[in-house]
């Protein structure tokens, strides 16, 4: 689909999208680049690209598909860096969290002669670094394009076509609603699992209690959230702010009708809104999001010297 892909961060997504574009045979060539050496050089054992470079103006030069793969608040600083060098009618994309903050910043920073069609893929895992990634992490995942005023028909369609190569479905929508949307699904939920988190760290290290020690199921999914990149998840909030706001307003007001039941004793109230939430996760697993498991569906990698195996 394209003769060069330049990918700037080479991360779990980055290193994902360069499994998932070999896999696929999507580029002739495959470019990465990342300020952090150790990244670059446990890529380049890894095989995941054709050149490797600290240096993005290097990494995207002659490339007809650049693909942001750092936390969003780095974004202007590289493009500022890379916008002269991107070769005419490329299309310049990126895999961040967070869109209208993305389109408003980086939109009149680009020339003309480049295509700018922000992206999100809704896929990843508390795990970071190149090692982190593997190809199928886009398969049958949601995708979401936001395009710009200045994205052509064009630029979104073969992008589209490029996402739907890697395994993903697509849905195009506009970035202010990509962020209330995400805000409530991904954005507030890790907020949560932060706060959730700190409160029993806090606990565990003023009261000495055993918290740690005897984590039931539903404290350690949360810290497995919680364990996702500090770095990015630090941008995500501080651009998507007016979002989250919002979604954590409403979350309140719900949470204190919750604390009222539960002082209360209605019974009636809190099974009603239980057997609300039970349906929501259903409806997750029959839209083919997950699946029915005792781990809710993350699979648990043993290491060969614990299998007995040769």
């Amino acid at each position: 689909m394209f003769n060069k892909v330049a990918i700037i961060g080479i991360g779990l997504i980055g290193s994902s999208l360069a499994q998932a574009i070999a896999r696929g045979q999507l580029a002739k060539e495959v470019s990465i680049s990342d300020k952090n050496e150790a990244y670059l050089q446990e890529a380049e054992k890894l095989g995941l690209g054709t050149h490797y470079s600290s240096d993005p103006v290097i990494a995207v030069k002659d490339a007809d598909l650049v693909i942001l793969c750092t936390p969003v608040g780095a974004y202007k600083a590289i493009v500022e860096q890379i916008a002269a060098s991107l070769a005419p009618k490329s299309i310049l994309t990126d895999v961040g969290s967070v869109k209208g903050h993305v389109v408003k910043t980086l939109a009149d920073l680009l020339p003309d002669h480049v295509e700018f069609v922000p992206g999100h893929p809704i896929s990843g895992s508390e795990n970071s670094g190149p090692s982190a990634g593997y190809a199928e992490l886009f398969d049958n995942r949601w995708c979401i394009l936001t395009p710009a005023e200045r994205s052509s028909d064009a630029g979104v369609e073969k992008l589209q076509r490029f996402w739907e190569a890697v395994g993903s479905d697509v849905e195009v929508m506009d970035a202010e609603h990509h962020d209330m949307v995400l805000a409530i699904t991904s954005h507030l939920p890790h907020l949560i699992a932060y706060n959730i988190v700190g409160t029993a760290d806090h606990l565990e290290s003023v009261t000495k209690s055993e918290v740690i020690k005897f984590s039931a199921g539903g404290f350690r999914d949360f810290t497995r959230i919680a364990a996702s990149d500090p770095e990015m998840w630090r941008d995500v909030f501080l651009t998507n702010r007016e979002a989250v706001m919002e979604m954590l307003g409403r979350f309140s007001e719900d949470l204190s009708m919750l604390q009222r039941a539960v002082r209360f004793g209605d019974g009636e109230m809190l099974e009603e809104l239980f057997t609300r939430t039970r349906n929501i996760r259903r409806s997750i697993i029959d839209a083919g999001q997950e699946i029915d498991a005792p781990d809710f569906g993350r699979q648990v990698v043993v290491p060969e010297d614990e299998t007995g195996d040769e």
